[in-house]
């Protein structure tokens, strides 16, 4: 793939995160599906791999103390392209470090722009304040402050791009 086009995915993956957390909310799926179709990718696997993040947004069950759902979501699409496979749970190659070392590389990326990789301290950096999502005066409150509109899908938009140069420049990518 040339450069232009791999610029070309990246921006992709941006946009389509960004869109996807506007449109239809839930983090960890929007990185999940902009990768899907940026990278070209959806297949059974990865619908699974979709279908199981659906509980990981806002933090892990909209708790908002867990993880953040884009960087879960970023990790779970490492893992698909370079993980331990169930037949080779012993896994001699060691697989599942490649797997860390590259989720290492996505965390990286998270901690320079927000200084945390947690839900509710990311709130914090972007919004200036955590909201606790569940409750729907709270709720009312995040959407106001531009969860939807700017914040968290900017979020989304540059997980999904750091996770798609993370598989490139692990020659993951097609």
């Amino acid at each position: 793939m040339t450069k232009h086009a791999k610029a070309a995915v990246f921006q992709k993956a941006y946009d389509l995160g960004f869109a996807y957390e506007r449109d239809y909310r839930g983090c960890a799926q929007c990185v999940i599906a902009a990768l899907q179709d940026a990278l070209e990718v959806r297949n059974p696997d990865t619908d699974a791999i979709f279908k199981s993040a659906t509980g990981l947004a806002g933090g892990i069950a909209q708790e908002t103390d867990g993880n953040c759902g884009a960087y879960t979501g970023g990790a779970m699409m490492i893992a698909y392209h370079v993980g331990r496979e169930r037949d080779n749970f012993a896994d001699p190659e060691k697989i599942r470090f490649t797997t860390s070392a590259l989720v290492s590389k996505l965390h990286k990326k998270f901690i320079e722009e927000y200084g945390t990789v947690t839900c509710r301290c990311i709130h914090t950096k972007i919004m200036g304040r955590p909201f606790y999502i569940k409750d729907p005066d709270e709720m009312e409150k995040f959407d106001a402050a531009g969860a939807h509109t700017e914040k968290c899908t900017s979020v989304v938009a540059l997980a999904s791009r750091w996770t798609s140069e993370i598989l490139d420049e692990a020659a993951l990518l097609k």
